[in-house]
């Protein structure tokens, strides 16, 4: 089994365990933001808490990924342009692109991070991108209070045009005996699909066991207009989990395999010269069901 090398957060309750953004380059890929990517939160009587689409396998395609990684795309989901000029671009967070004749996408250059932290609760991770003409800074913070993970983001665009793309949270939840219930803002609704049905009071439950890894489905959550996110759901080892956000999703997908549910909050980012933003996701760890 391949070494995973890790920054830790930690207090009496749990561990979060974080990439090493200089040492985990064959993990990362251009898909997730490097810094500040969450790979497992540790319960120190229930253990590991989070999945992912190939869970338990150690070491996931980078694509795939696992815990409570984050991204800023740079195409939209139907293949459109944001963070390109020609055959180069940048994914925020990851570093330089370059896509090749076939499509096929290479992350040329990792961007390089420094990290610190403010003593035992939080680590701020910061970078400088410059490529494909574009410029900005970035700087994470992941914070541990308690039971709640705080991630939090802050985009400068230094670039000399505005900077249009979107950012999502991918968190990848456990499952309970292979299904989940998830507790949606009242109002929610979701397209017909063979998969999940969500009922007038936004309780989301699956339809039908999910097979393998390769058996999944995607849907677009229609979320009632103009407020944040709140969410939450059962776990095979916790009383409840719970996922925040502090912004109006601008729009939120659902997707579940065999091994994993996530519900992925997506903000449209569209920075004016010298424009910062800044945001954050909460996650909630209820307390553990044998100490209930």
């Amino acid at each position: 089994e391949q070494r995973t090398t890790m920054f830790h957060l930690a207090n009496r309750e749990l561990r979060v365990d974080l990439l090493d953004t200089a040492a985990e380059a064959a993990r990362l890929g251009p898909r997730y933001c490097w810094g500040g990517y969450i790979w497992q939160v540790h319960d120190r009587a229930a253990g590991p808490l989070l999945t992912g689409p190939e869970w338990p396998n150690p070491t996931p395609l980078p694509f795939n990924g696992q815990g409570l990684p984050e991204s800023f795309r740079h195409r939209t989901r139907d293949g459109a342009p944001l963070t390109w000029q020609g055959n180069r671009g940048v994914a925020l967070g990851a570093g330089a692109l370059f896509a090749d004749a076939a499509g096929g996408v290479t992350l040329e250059t990792p961007c390089e991070w420094i990290i610190t932290s403010d003593g035992n609760d939080a680590l701020i991770f910061r970078t400088h991108h410059a490529a494909a003409g574009f410029a900005c800074e970035l700087e994470r913070q992941i914070e541990l209070r308690d039971r709640t993970v705080t991630s939090a983001t802050r985009l400068t665009n230094l670039s000399d045009a505005p900077l249009v793309l979107q950012w999502f949270a991918h968190p990848f939840w456990a499952l309970t005996n292979g299904r989940a219930a998830v507790a949606l803002p009242a109002g929610t609704t979701i397209p017909e699909n063979p998969s999940f049905d969500v009922a007038t009071d936004g309780l989301l439950t699956f339809q039908r066991p999910f097979v393998a890894p390769t058996d999944s489905q995607f849907a677009l959550l229609a979320l009632p207009s103009g407020r944040p996110l709140a969410l939450s759901l059962d776990h095979p080892q916790l009383a409840r989990v719970t996922f925040e956000t502090n912004f109006v999703p601008a729009e939120c997908p659902v997707w579940a395999n065999a091994h994993t549910v996530s519900v992925e909050p997506y903000l449209a980012l569209d920075l004016a010269p010298g424009e910062t933003r800044a945001w954050h996701v909460q996650h909630g760890f209820g307390a553990g069901l044998s100490s209930m």
